[in-house]
């Protein structure tokens, strides 16, 4: 379950990308009494080790800092991520400068102080995420939120002040972020803004000065309040309810005489938007009829927006400034896949870039402006040559009318003349994306990768809540959880098997967070129409899930309210019984792995322990996954790895995919099975010598 944050503030960002051809004897016996075509598109196709897909990538993140002295990225340092630097023209002389030797470190960034960088940690999943600064030539670290149960939130990083930052940490009440300025050589921090009066967040320039502050209304909509000058606030804007998914203040350009805006309202895609903020002039710079405005590229000194992405079927890009049009044109020569601009130095004179397409890892690139790109790492080069396949993109139409921008994935044996249509039936996995405030996009995913090289279709579909198309298709998801949502996927499936890429008996359904939630509906509303369910950190009852949000969430209740259900209201509360998986538990006849992570603060232990103990209740079969150590889904490799083995496993079993064997899988995660390991093969014997490790 992830809220959308409505208030726009620098925030440290980290893309990691993140399975023998013999079967198990359980699985292969089963794959016999499965459609004929299950094992056939891969039979001769290399089997890809789980290990090349989802353990370490090699280099992850990679990054040039401001000054252009240094390289830097994530690697891991025995197993464990961590950060590494290199002077900028030898990356041969690279070095960890942090020593993580547990979760590893994920999210990282330069700040302009000299030789100076930032990293984010939490502790076994808990997203208690603590900040901490790294001086290169001290060597030393340093924790710069060291409060216990404190979430901090980057709120501002500028050139303009090199030797500190702006912090948002709630240490002083849990639900709402105070707002300090940090020093970053000795760690100090002052008081910006005290946050009684319950604001979401704050918008800062690059002078870190508060030009304003974005408030929840009880309605679900949005106030954003300016300082008075005299130690209170006035309201100068307010964003409708309808609009609260799509529409942000976006950050001002380093002057503070432009306020930049995504802007859904007056209507239905959210465009971008120039205010001049002297008077109050707003200049309408880029809209696309068919989705969202997305990513944009600034310059690194004056703030401008030089560019701008729009991603409907596939992100595409729009520069503004004539300058970097011809960068823009020169780095998508680089193949027909996507680009991103991952770092650019100060002076703007070299950027940091990253190439992937859906059967190709990242790739970072060194681009010095008029030049051309110079390849420095591959992510994942354990994946070079290996038999990935590409992702196509479709258009569903939903039964009553939406467009369901979808992604289809196919075993290669399935598509032998690569058109993207499916040479004959195989069996499909549906696997759905969280959020649900979120979406599915066009691009590498080792999960697609992995059980397309298992033998399965994989179709993901952007149902009605999604967003990014507009915010029309976002809203009609208000009340929907279990309902038309629900409804899309199955009309989902229906396409497929009308398409002749599955047969009806043949898909399982498979999904992290609100997709393990859409799963267990799945099992539970619609039984017939899946084989099998794979629920990963998924909600079983609406209620629970929403007494229990983490506190600094307070600020996006009255939308959880409002767009799933209200738990303050006797018919609210019925009507998240009636769509928790957890009131129809007895309708369950199909296999069910679920996997749970102990930390999690999102969705509780609770919500998945709920479930299983309903299951064993009435005998209904489950098996049930448990690591100690993780929170909303699997950040160590370790873990990610032994869950995948199982899930491998369990499908096998199911569709009769293909499963590598359990093997070494295991080692040094912390897996445990509290329920159903019998049900998967090879899973008990497995256990039987695992050594479990947990590590925070």
């Amino acid at each position: 379950m992830q809220p959308r944050h409505l208030v726009l503030v620098s925030s440290l960002a980290l893309a990691v990308s993140a399975c023998s051809d013999q079967k198990t004897p359980d699985a292969a016996a089963n794959a016999a009494g499965a459609a004929a075509t299950a094992s056939a598109p891969t039979a001769e196709v290399e089997q890809i080790p789980r290990d090349a897909l989802f353990g370490n990538p090699e280099r992850a993140n990679v990054q040039i800092s401001p000054d252009g002295k240094y390289l830097s990225w994530l690697a891991p340092v025995d197993g464990v991520l961590n950060v590494w630097v290199a002077p900028a023209d030898d990356p041969g002389k690279a070095r960890a400068v942090t020593d993580d030797k547990a979760r590893g470190i994920r999210m990282y960034a330069w700040s302009y102080r000299p030789d100076t960088l930032l990293y984010l940690r939490d502790t076994g999943g808990d997203e208690d995420f603590h900040l901490y600064s790294v001086d290169l030539a001290s060597g030393q670290s340093r924790d710069l939120t060291p409060f216990p149960k404190t979430r901090a939130q980057i709120g501002g990083v500028s050139h303009l002040h090199p030797e500190s930052i702006l912090v948002g940490m709630n240490d002083r009440d849990a639900q709402w972020h105070d707002l300090y300025r940090v020093d970053l050589a000795s760690g100090e921090r002052t008081l910006v803004e005290k946050n009684t009066q319950s604001f979401a967040g704050y918008l800062t320039d690059a002078d870190y000065q508060v030009r304003m502050a974005l408030k929840s209304r009880p309605d679900g909509g949005q106030d954003l309040l300016a300082p008075d000058g005299k130690g209170g606030w006035n309201k100068v804007d307010e964003i409708p309810f309808e609009d609260s998914l799509t529409t942000s203040p976006a950050g001002y350009t380093t002057d503070g005489k432009t306020l930049y805006y995504v802007d859904s309202r007056g209507r239905d895609t959210a465009a971008l938007f120039a205010i001049d903020t002297a008077r109050g002039e707003k200049k309408l710079l880029h809209e696309d009829a068919r989705a969202d405005i997305g990513n944009t590229l600034s310059d690194p000194k004056t703030g401008e927006v030089q560019a701008v992405a729009v991603n409907f079927l596939k992100e595409e890009w729009q520069p503004f400034d004539p300058s970097i049009a011809a960068d823009l044109k020169k780095l998508e020569a680089i193949g027909p896949g996507e680009v991103s601009v991952t770092s650019r130095t100060l002076d703007d004179k070299t950027w940091i870039v990253g190439y992937s397409a859906a059967e190709a890892p990242t790739v970072y690139y060194r681009y010095e402006r008029g030049g051309e790109p110079v390849k420095l790492f591959s992510a994942r080069p354990a994946l070079d040559g290996k038999p990935l396949v590409p992702m196509w993109p479709q258009q569903i139409k939903s039964r009553d009318g939406l467009n369901l921008v979808s992604y289809l994935t196919l075993p290669k044996g399935a598509d032998a003349d690569n058109d993207g249509k499916a040479d004959k039936p195989v069996p499909m996995v549906l696997l759905v994306h969280g959020g649900p405030w979120g979406r599915d996009a066009y691009g590498y995913s080792s999960m697609d990768q992995w059980l397309a090289n298992r033998g399965y279709a994989v179709l993901s579909t952007n149902f009605r809540g999604s967003t990014g198309f507009g915010k029309a298709f976002t809203n009609a998801g208000d009340g929907e959880w279990a309902a038309k949502m629900h409804d899309d996927l199955v009309d989902a499936v229906n396409w497929a098997v009308d398409q002749g890429v599955t047969t009806k008996d043949q898909v399982a359904i498979m999904g992290g967070s609100y997709g393990g939630y859409a799963t267990l509906v799945g099992l539970t509303f619609t039984p017939d129409t899946f084989k099998c369910g794979v629920d990963i950190v998924g909600p079983s009852n609406l209620n629970t899930l929403l007494s229990t949000i983490p506190p600094y969430w307070a600020s996006f209740f009255e939308q959880f309210a409002k767009r799933v259900g209200d738990p303050r209201t006797e018919d609210g509360k019925k009507l998240l019984a009636e769509r928790s998986p957890l009131s129809h538990v007895d309708r369950i006849s199909k296999p069910l792995l679920i996997g749970q992570g102990a930390n999690d603060p999102r969705v509780k232990q609770d919500e998945s322990d709920q479930i299983v103990k309903a299951m064993k209740a009435k005998n209904i079969p489950v098996t049930y996954v448990l690591f100690p150590d993780e929170g909303h889904g699997f950040a160590r490799p370790e873990n990610s790895k032994a869950f995948n083995a199982v899930a491998e496993g369990f499908l096998g079993k199911c569709l009769g995919g293909r499963a590598e064997p359990i093997g070494k899988d295991f080692t040094g995660s912390s897996i445990t099975v509290p329920e159903g390991a019998d049900a998967v093969p090879g899973l008990a014997e497995a256990l039987s010598t695992h050594k479990q490790e947990v590590r925070k």
